[in-house]
């Protein structure tokens, strides 16, 4: 088996805020009780408004995104509009419910800002699809939903968000082996489209919690 199918663990999170959304992933991959990588990508700009993050086997995960991209892309082209978050999420839900390479081994949260407001949602590897203000997915999401269910509320911003997010991802990098070697941090807002944080702004976050 090509070992791009092995690689597994992480911790991602999903926030939902007044003004936006955070998705936050620390970056190890690993392969059995192996650190395959170090330096993981597990955020992805699926458009100027709507991000994406995986957990589980990279290799599904990398095609994964790129079909969710290209569908998203074309409906744009094709509408002469942007999609909503809904409807890109129920597009990513038909992608791994009907895809021929089913199932893809991942677990996607999509979230976004349209004229509804900041949503996010929740996909399994069959292509089950849940909406909610708060989600943490992969190895460490245990210890990423104690920091989130005690710290979360429906009335934060992006900033106070952002804090959250980063919490929730320290306390699984120190109790999940599965997931270490940094932190990212990105931002959807109406203003601002995809944003993601510099290392030296989520270092100072991290130096102020």
């Amino acid at each position: 088996m090509n070992d791009k199918n092995t690689l597994h663990g992480t911790t991602t999170v999903g926030i939902t805020c007044k003004d936006g959304i955070v998705f936050a992933t620390e970056r190890r991959a690993s392969m059995g009780n192996l650190i395959a990588h170090k330096v993981a990508e597990k955020i992805f700009k699926i458009d100027d408004h709507i991000a994406a993050t995986i957990a589980g086997s990279v290799s599904d995960a990398q095609s994964l995104m790129k079909y969710i991209s290209a569908e998203v892309a074309l409906y744009k082209m094709r509408n002469g509009e942007r999609i909503s978050i809904e409807s890109a999420a129920a597009l990513s839900s038909n992608i791994l419910h009907s895809s021929r390479f089913y199932p893809f081994f991942v677990q996607t949260l999509i979230g976004g800002v349209d004229e509804t407001g900041a949503k996010i949602y929740s996909m399994d590897p069959t292509g089950g699809m849940i909406e909610d203000k708060f989600i943490s997915t992969g190895s460490g999401s245990p210890f990423a939903y104690g920091v989130l269910e005690d710290r979360y509320s429906e009335d934060i911003y992006i900033d106070e968000g952002v804090e959250i997010a980063i919490r929730a991802i320290k306390s699984a990098m120190e109790r999940d082996t599965y997931s270490g070697n940094g932190i990212l941090v990105a931002t959807v807002t109406e203003e601002d489209g995809f944003r993601m944080l510099s290392e030296e702004e989520v270092a100072k976050k991290l130096s102020e919690i």
